[in-house]
């Protein structure tokens, strides 16, 4: 696909990158495979990801909407800040605080993603006034009753799957890749997850997650995307369960970015605060 020239550009620059983030090169190369399917559903993964490389930090107050198989609903409020990852050697880290309802009210969710070790990941439970670490075996389990998982929360960094390129299809309207992924990570509740990249702005369009017997279980669909000086944030995130029939929807605001957040904006010393 590249000439010799581009060939050898790419090795001198992955050389480069090897000796300065070494741990973030091994990773790159396992993830990209050694087929070249694994390579090509490597590649458009890494460019969608990549896509939004520069973003700092942001906020975002939003909504989620949980519905029942009988449709009814509920609704709680939160917010949402993120502070990119320095290096594809680590993951980004963020934090979910609850508005309300008064059930959930100051319930919060602090991630720090890792790639290959497990997440770090911490609750806080106002109504017991502590701070609860998620073990690595409870990544698969429910957050506060919705169908997002808390592995759902640091699944986006590129080097935690192997790829597989499927091929291309018609999504709605709009042409997309399909790449299959596979968590090299311990305790992944999924044993994969298939997903729909856009061809024209690279961004996600639909991910499917299969459980440990591999059977469909749910179904993320991303949409309303908007564009931020060239960042774009899908503002309504829908997840489906195949399985129990239940969905929860989070709406999303407007998004600022660079707003001065920094990695002690995302310490456990934060959650301690919230008591």
């Amino acid at each position: 696909m590249f000439n010799n020239m581009l060939g050898k550009a790419a090795s001198v620059a992955f050389l480069t990158l090897a000796t300065i983030f070494p741990a973030a090169a091994q990773d790159d190369a396992v993830a990209r495979g050694d087929t070249p399917d694994s390579q090509k559903g490597y590649d458009i993964s890494a460019r969608s990801d990549r896509s939004d490389n520069g973003f700092s930090d942001s906020r975002v107050d939003a909504r989620m909407v949980l519905k029942n198989r009988a449709g009814q609903e509920t609704v709680r409020e939160f917010s949402f800040a993120t502070l990119e990852k320095e290096n594809e050697g680590v993951g980004d880290k963020s934090l979910v605080v609850f508005g309300s309802p008064r059930d959930v009210e100051g319930t919060a969710l602090l991630s720090h993603a890792n790639i290959l070790d497990p997440d770090d990941q911490w609750l806080y439970l106002p109504a017991l006034k502590r701070v609860k670490r998620i073990s690595s075996a409870n990544k698969s389990g429910s957050f506060v009753g919705s169908e997002f998982a808390f592995e759902d929360f640091t699944i986006t960094e590129l080097n935690k799957f192997t790829y597989k390129y499927i091929g291309e299809e018609d999504l709605d309207g709009m042409m997309t890749d399909v790449i299959e992924r596979f968590p090299r990570y311990e305790n992944s509740g999924y044993t994969k997850q298939k997903s729909w990249i856009d061809q024209e702005i690279y961004q996600t369009r639909k991910v499917e997650f299969y459980d440990r017997k591999d059977a469909l279980l749910k179904t993320l669909i991303l949409s309303d995307y908007r564009e931020y000086d060239g960042v774009w944030r899908a503002h309504s995130l829908k997840m489906v369960n195949a399985q129990n029939g239940k969905e929860t929807e989070l709406v999303y605001g407007d998004f600022e970015f660079k707003t001065g957040l920094g990695a002690n904006d995302f310490e456990q010393g934060v959650l301690r605060r919230l008591r």
